[in-house]
């Protein structure tokens, strides 16, 4: 046997042998659908059949076979301080053992909520909920409850959950109105999307033009991680804001990866944009179920029960997600005086631009061509020669290659996003140990492919 980069191998064929992932893959299968609860971790963008996990720890998880990876996927973005943080643990733990849930109100969930309206000036007032899903599907209601007005501008390539208005693509031109991306849609559900290309602004121009005082909001990933990852264009952003204001919509921006992720502000930190509505998720729960929706006060309050946009959930500001929550946030710094904070997010840029410049070498040596996209410590890697700044350009890639590298890497030991639609991540868990085998192991992957 051989190690390499924290993973075994079988003598002589370069493949890990699975059994036990493969039983539990086809006992899945007979009981949930697909084999999985979310349709990207059925492996079907690459191939071949999903490892089941058995645990995981820092930057590592273990399979139930007993193979060990580097995680770039960290529980697709909330894992910041890697899995299993000490301090994360302990707050679980101690909150547990005080009730899992009440249904009532308690002092963390406004903690929480404070804690985010400190690091996030846009958000004066907050709703919790349950998920990224639902935090955008309330946002856009609020939108158009405030604004008194229907139609909504989403763009190709960002995704904001499964809610029924949002799941829709582009149709035959860029004015036309979205059609179901999914069954079960009645059309008229999406009638009211416009789907626009990212990064261009003539489009979303149009559109207002075409249809003034009729658009409630425009919502986006200001950062898109959900088609690999791709970057706003200079002066895109400030350019929504000012048609936005001009117009009379909202302006939303899906922080529910780049929030805590890209820095204590999020997106509109970094890029010095102030939306009207934020929704955020993932590392706000630590790594449990969460999500939440704030902005502007006279925003907010139109929803019950001081309003008459309703909302409500069984489990909102649940006490187990709101201790992770809370003890991952106060663990990046935020809501302290800015040096802690800005000491973390200096160290996961060091890492991130350490990865990128590794594999841009690695891909030099091998003769191949890729593009590495990356804001702080989430990264898109295509297999390409040519600029990625929206879906179309993410769609001219070369997904075949992507998948010998996809599986190559994880035979080396290195877990990435098993489609080159999904974004990367990195924690405080990592070290340059980690990235330098990663790099090795590309390097090797790169001269094979």
């Amino acid at each position: 046997m051989a190690f390499v980069g924290g993973s075994h191998y079988l003598a002589g064929s370069g493949m890990k042998p699975r059994p036990r992932s493969e039983e539990w893959f086809a006992r899945a299968q007979r009981c949930l659908v697909g084999g999985v609860n979310s349709p990207v971790r059925a492996f079907r963008a690459v191939g071949g059949t999903p490892f089941f996990v058995d645990r995981a720890e820092g930057c590592r998880v273990w399979d139930i076979d007993g193979h060990v990876y580097i995680d770039y996927v960290l529980t697709w973005g909330p894992a910041i301080l890697g899995h299993a943080h000490p301090r994360v643990i302990r707050a679980v733990q101690e909150a547990a053992a005080r009730g899992t849930s009440f249904g009532i109100p308690h002092p963390t969930e406004v903690q929480m909520a404070e804690l985010i309206g400190r690091s996030l000036p846009s958000v004066q007032k907050l709703r919790l909920c349950n998920s990224g899903t639902e935090a955008c599907m309330t946002a856009v209601r609020l939108a158009r409850g405030f604004t008194k007005r229907d139609k909504l501008i989403k763009f190709a390539g960002c995704y904001h959950g499964h809610v029924d208005s949002l799941l829709v693509k582009a149709g035959s031109g860029a004015l036309t109105f979205g059609y179901p991306d999914s069954a079960g849609i009645p059309v008229d559900f999406a009638h009211h999307t416009i789907v626009l290309p990212y990064n261009e602004i003539e489009p979303v121009r149009t559109t207002f033009a075409t249809y003034r005082g009729e658009i409630a909001a425009v919502i986006l990933e200001p950062v898109a991680g959900n088609a690999g990852l791709f970057l706003p264009k200079p002066g895109w952003l400030e350019f929504l804001r000012q048609i936005t204001e001009k117009e009379g919509a909202l302006l939303i921006f899906d922080e529910v990866m780049t929030g805590f992720r890209i820095g204590p502000g999020g997106a509109q930190e970094r890029f010095g944009i102030r939306p009207d509505l934020t929704t955020l998720g993932k590392i706000i729960g630590g790594g449990l179920p969460v999500g939440a929706v704030g902005g502007r006060a006279e925003i907010m309050d139109l929803l019950a029960p001081l309003g008459p946009v309703y909302q409500a959930g069984t489990l909102s500001g649940n006490p187990l997600a709101m201790a992770a929550g809370i003890a991952t946030l106060e663990e990046l710094g935020a809501g302290s005086s800015g040096i802690e904070s800005s000491a973390v997010y200096k160290r996961l840029e060091h890492l991130g631009a350490r990865l990128e410049l590794g594999l841009h070498e690695a891909a030099r040596s091998a003769g191949v061509s890729i593009v590495f996209n990356r804001c702080g410590s989430m990264f898109g890697l295509y297999f390409t020669d040519q600029p990625i700044w929206n879906l179309e350009d993410a769609m001219r890639s070369d997904r075949e290659r992507f998948k010998r590298f996809f599986h190559g890497m994880l035979e080396a030991g290195v877990y990435l996003a098993p489609s080159p639609f999904e974004a990367g991540f990195l924690s405080l868990a990592h070290t340059e140990a980690e990235i330098e085998a990663t790099i090795r192991a590309a390097a090797e992957v790169m001269r094979k492919l």
